[in-house]
């Protein structure tokens, strides 16, 4: 087991506790954090793909970004009982959890638990294949063969820009 299995694994790992205890906490800033430590995680993730420019956007995105607009929300509600937002197991939400156990055994099923996706393999199915994900080889891809379709949609953003500017604007009279 290389250390990088094991490095992967455990982000893993913190990814779906992270998840879980996001979806489990009844106080929505916890939750709001939790979600932070699961795009981090994810990020960490996408880094030991050799990923870096998706874990950078990863970062940079949703735990920047995103997560931002999350807690502005939340302190905007300003809930200050949490009371009515807690509901109690019933049978419905036990039976919804078997049905998602269920998926989940199926989809590991048809998967293959082992189906030996390992870094060795994917060096011996593209010889790019670890080069794809990197901030170099998307930016050579980007300007050189993708410029004109990159040129583009940056006028169409400023173009967008520009209208939401006009259409905000105050007419005096």
């Amino acid at each position: 087991m290389s250390s990088e299995l094991i490095v992967f694994l455990i982000l893993a790992a913190v990814g779906v506790l992270s998840g879980i205890l996001m979806i489990t906490r009844p106080n929505p800033v916890n939750s709001a954090l939790f979600l932070i430590l699961n795009f981090m995680a994810l990020a960490g993730l996408y880094i030991t793909l050799h990923a870096q420019f998706v874990a950078i956007i990863q970062i940079l995105v949703y735990a920047g970004a995103i997560m931002v607009l999350v807690l502005f929300v939340i302190m905007l509600l300003n809930l200050e009982d949490e009371e009515p937002l807690r509901e109690q197991m019933s049978k419905r939400h036990y039976g919804s959890l078997l049905v998602a156990l269920l998926a989940l055994v199926l989809i590991v099923q048809v998967i293959g638990w082992n189906s030996g996706g390992t870094l060795e393999t994917m060096r011996e199915q593209s010889p790019h294949a670890l080069r794809i994900g990197t901030v170099e080889h998307i930016g050579s891809v980007l300007f050189t063969e993708h410029v004109y379709p990159f040129e583009l949609t940056s006028i169409l953003l400023l173009a967008a820009i520009v209208g939401a500017i006009v259409m905000a604007k105050k007419r005096f009279p």
